[in-house]
């Protein structure tokens, strides 16, 4: 069973209520469809809906929730909330009023109050509309500093990883980040890894460098980060800096990092900036005909992913099916 489908079993077992947002899109209003269909989760389309159901022609969405933020009875104690939460940030009761009726706001406000589990969203909007509101509203998780993101990378036949399964961080959000973030993002992306694959994460710390055989604060910047997120999470299998064959192959992992737990077995691969992380997981989809799921989100308190506006139905009740997993903490 793949990757993909032993998410959506999972979240057919424990079954979570899913914000969609932006049911103007028939691709989403499709993916509600099979998501219903196959009782992966809960759905809540936020909308008109009269529109909804235009958009929605010869779908069976019977089963989902269909929200108008303005129309719904939840809208006066929502503006509430939000208000008292940003007052402080120059919020007046007008402005949150207006904020309130935007549908990604109305949606994360719902996962924040409990209404839902999660929210899937980004077909139509950019990253930074969809995480917005995640971050005034829900804020970062209990004991993290960042929010980061990552792809679930699966590639055919391969014998590397956990039988070809990946996760690359932080390949969607942070574009530079310290020596502290990318710890965090370490830390974030192992706890990830285990929640949806279900196995030991082992961590790579990856540069063009292994264990000092190229000097440059490019390669400092890797070490820190190996040194912070061992002293911050002990107990996690994770190493660096190395380079990517050492990483995952087992027999150059003991020619260049002998010793190392790591080495030759990675499955978590922290990249050392943005454009190498996106890069990578771009290589790996096209070259390697890697399935690619993302980028997820994680470091928020509660689970909001962003879809790429490129999405089909198919991607987002695959990124659907991850947020509930996710949701279930």
């Amino acid at each position: 069973m793949g990757f993909i489908d032993t998410i959506i079993e999972k979240a057919i077992a424990n079954k979570k209520t899913i914000v969609l947002p932006e049911a103007s899109d028939r691709r989403v209003v499709e993916a509600a469809a099979t998501v219903l269909a196959r009782k992966i989760a809960n759905v809540v389309l936020i909308g008109d809906k009269e529109e909804i159901a235009t958009v929605a022609k010869g779908l069976d969405i019977s089963g989902a929730a269909i929200v108008d933020p303005i129309k719904d009875a939840r809208f006066e104690d929502y503006v509430s909330t939000f208000y008292e939460m940003r007052k402080a940030k120059g919020m007046t009761i007008e402005k949150a009023r207006e904020t309130m009726s935007d549908g990604n706001y109305f949606g994360v406000m719902m996962v924040k109050k409990g209404d839902a589990d999660g929210m899937v969203s980004g077909a139509i909007h950019s990253t930074a509309d969809t995480l917005r509101p995640s971050l005034q509203i829900l804020k970062t998780a209990p004991g993290t500093k960042l929010v980061s993101a990552f792809f679930m990378i699966v590639v055919p036949d391969c014998e590397y990883g956990e039988k070809g399964t990946f996760l690359f961080a932080d390949s969607g959000l942070v574009m530079n980040p310290t020596a502290d973030e990318l710890s965090e993002i370490a830390i974030s992306s192992a706890k990830s890894f285990e929640q949806l694959v279900g196995k030991e994460s082992k961590v790579a710390m990856l540069s063009f460098s292994s264990y000092g055989s190229a000097k440059d604060p490019l390669v400092d910047k890797v070490v820190e980060a190996t040194r912070l997120a061992k002293e911050k999470a002990p107990h996690l299998k994770l190493d660096g800096e190395l380079q990517l064959d050492a990483a995952i192959v087992p027999s150059v992992g003991k020619s260049k990092a002998p010793g190392s737990t790591v080495a030759g077995t990675a499955n978590t691969l922290v990249f050392p900036d943005l454009g190498a992380g996106n890069i990578g997981y771009k290589l790996a989809q096209r070259l390697a005909k890697a399935e690619a799921y993302g980028p997820i989100t994680q470091g928020i308190a509660k689970p909001v992913n962003d879809l790429s506006r490129g999405c089909s139905a198919e991607d987002i009740v695959g990124v659907v099916a991850i947020t509930s997993v996710q949701a279930m903490g």
